[in-house]
């Protein structure tokens, strides 16, 4: 026969393990935000590059930004990105490669956003403005590095 004493550990055992990941995964990874100016080209194949910035825990860290598409990339534009950087445990996560599969196009001018992710786990959220002529339909990736 099960004895109350056995029960009840076995029950707190079992609730412990299950809090204990929710608490150190907490407090694990920070929030950044991220600025990043972006002027793209192409044609078949687009090429772009800028800079930016991210602020984490209190300093600012230059940032360079490649990126390549492939696929039906036509025109040009310039973005300016503004969001949030999550996931990181130190500055040095958001360097890496991010990639992206879809469509869009800028006219003259317009709003855009996008979520991209690193294999480090890092997600970029974020939202700007697009200015210039450019459609494409391709798979995008974009190299984010510290200078």
């Amino acid at each position: 026969m099960l004895t109350f004493r056995y029960v009840f550990r076995c029950g707190l055992a079992a609730l412990a393990m299950m809090v204990t990941p929710v608490l150190a995964t907490s407090g694990w990874a920070a929030t950044g935000t991220v600025r990043i100016e972006v002027v793209k080209a192409g044609f078949i194949v687009g090429v772009g590059g800028g800079r930016g910035t991210l602020v984490f825990q209190g300093r600012r860290y230059p940032l360079s930004v490649g990126g390549l598409s492939m696929g039906a990339t036509i025109g040009a534009s310039k973005a300016d990105l503004v969001g949030r950087a999550y996931n990181l445990r130190r500055a040095s996560d958001i360097a890496g490669t991010y990639t992206a599969v879809g469509a869009g196009g800028a006219v003259g001018g317009g709003a855009s956003g996008i979520r991209l992710q690193n294999a480090r786990g890092v997600v970029l959220d974020l939202r700007g403005r697009n200015v210039g002529l450019e459609l494409n339909a391709s798979v995008s990736g974009v190299e984010i590095g510290l200078r």
